[in-house]
């Protein structure tokens, strides 16, 4: 009885000691969080054009993601599991077990975080996401695996980034990168970023060199093809406007081993009307090419968040285009944004198409788009979203992307994403 009492008492005594430990003092932070957004559609016509014999499909698609991430100095960790897929895809006993790993990653950090190195499975989104970016309105998202290496100082961010993509341990000779992996062999990435000390503005440089992996299949000789890509993108804020400015340059080979020279660029400016008020209005032009042989003069987005430019639809560099054709694209687009409170708001824009190369016997218009959205935040973690677009398409629409301009084109959907944060321990 004697001894059980002296333990109750020192335990007693230690528990305020350890309770006394403030949260800067303490050093390892795990944190947990779950996802589950599911997203009806109602598609008429999206991502590809339908003819006057398509009829429209009906789907829910559904992503389930649990988080883990430990942190203490110098050190962090996150892994993320996810099921992705459509409702009723999967047998009700289910055998598969597809079940994925979007992210997987350490980070290591060095004098007081301004060096880091990270390595594993990781998103890639830099500046406005038009050539790196994370494509979480994709059910799956998009991951890379690579070693990152990054500095950063107040005005100053550099990231080196290097990946050596294979299908499987091989044993000898290439594998030529078959379908069904990343999309590239290697990859070697630079993005530097300088931001002003006394106003609001940024300019970004990217320079980045992908291996495409081609060889002859009798011989095992492999043979990579190198295609670069470098531009910058500015951003700089005064009073109520907002201008954002990019541009890129392609060179080198394609995929398909034909030698490149492309470009793109974009500008873009918003400016504040009122508290509750937005207006924007953009152009983009990604250059095209109107001939099969020869340089080739179309401009890849390549690994961007293409859903967030070139119309919600989807028309345009998240769907191919058909016939052989590679025109480029123009986009000049306006658009109104409304905040109508703390938890409500809502968007219109109107998008004009163009192709950016001329084509024998054809004209330029493509057509014109718009796209409505709603957003609601239910409670903090909880947000309710909807949307409707319609296309109206030329007979140019129709040779480079299928369908039939003369019927009605429209999309809509409805999504509820649910994302909390459901535990956080530190000690």
């Amino acid at each position: 009885m004697k001894k059980h009492l002296l333990m109750l008492i020192a335990a007693l005594a230690i528990t305020p000691m350890a309770d006394a430990q403030t949260d800067s003092e303490k050093e390892n932070l795990f944190t947990m969080s779950a996802q589950i957004r599911a997203r009806g559609e109602y598609r008429n016509g999206a991502l590809f054009p339908f003819t006057s014999e398509d009829d429209p499909s009906y789907f829910i698609n559904n992503r389930a993601r649990l988080s883990m991430e430990y942190g203490r100095k110098n050190l962090q960790l996150k892994l993320s599991a996810q099921h992705v897929g459509v409702w009723g895809q999967d047998p009700q006993i289910d055998k598969n077990g597809r079940l994925s790993l979007n992210e997987a990653w350490a980070k290591m950090n060095f004098l007081d975080d301004v060096f880091f190195i990270q390595l594993g499975r990781f998103a890639l989104a830099y500046d406005d996401e038009r050539i790196f970016g994370g494509l979480d309105w994709n059910v799956a998202g998009r991951f890379h695996d690579a070693l990152r290496l990054g500095y950063k100082d107040e005005r100053n961010t550099l990231h080196v980034i290097a990946a050596l993509n294979q299908n499987d341990e091989s044993i000898s000779g290439g594998d030529f990168y078959i379908p069904g992996g990343q999309p590239y062999k290697n990859m070697q990435t630079a993005w530097y970023q300088f931001r002003a000390e006394h106003m609001d503005f940024s300019i970004s440089l990217l320079a980045t060199n992908l291996g495409f992996e081609g060889g002859d299949i009798e011989t095992k000789k492999a043979k990579n093809y190198y295609m670069q890509t470098y531009g910058a993108n500015l951003r700089y804020a005064l009073d109520n406007w907002l201008f954002k400015v990019s541009g890129y340059y392609q060179s080198g080979k394609t995929k398909t081993q034909r030698s490149i020279s492309a470009y793109m660029f974009s500008a873009e400016v918003d400016y504040e009307v009122a508290q509750k008020w937005k207006l924007n209005a953009g152009f983009d032009y990604l250059s095209g090419s109107s001939q099969t042989t020869g340089k080739y003069k179309a401009f890849d987005p390549l690994y961007g968040t293409h859903h967030k430019f070139y119309g919600a639809m989807d028309y345009f560099y998240a769907s191919a285009f058909k016939g052989g054709y590679t025109p480029g694209l123009t986009d000049s687009r306006i658009g109104v944004v409304y905040k109508t409170c703390k938890r409500l708001n809502m968007s219109l824009h109107y998008h004009y198409f163009t192709t950016a190369a001329k084509l024998s016997g054809l004209k330029k218009s493509l057509g014109s788009e718009v796209d409505y959205q709603i957003n609601f935040n239910i409670m903090k973690d909880v947000n309710l979203s909807a949307g409707y677009s319609f296309m109206c398409g030329t007979s140019t629409m129709d040779l480079i992307k299928g369908g039939s301009h003369s019927k009605w084109q429209d999309w809509g959907w409805l999504s509820i994403n649910i994302n909390p944060q459901i535990l956080k321990v530190l000690w």
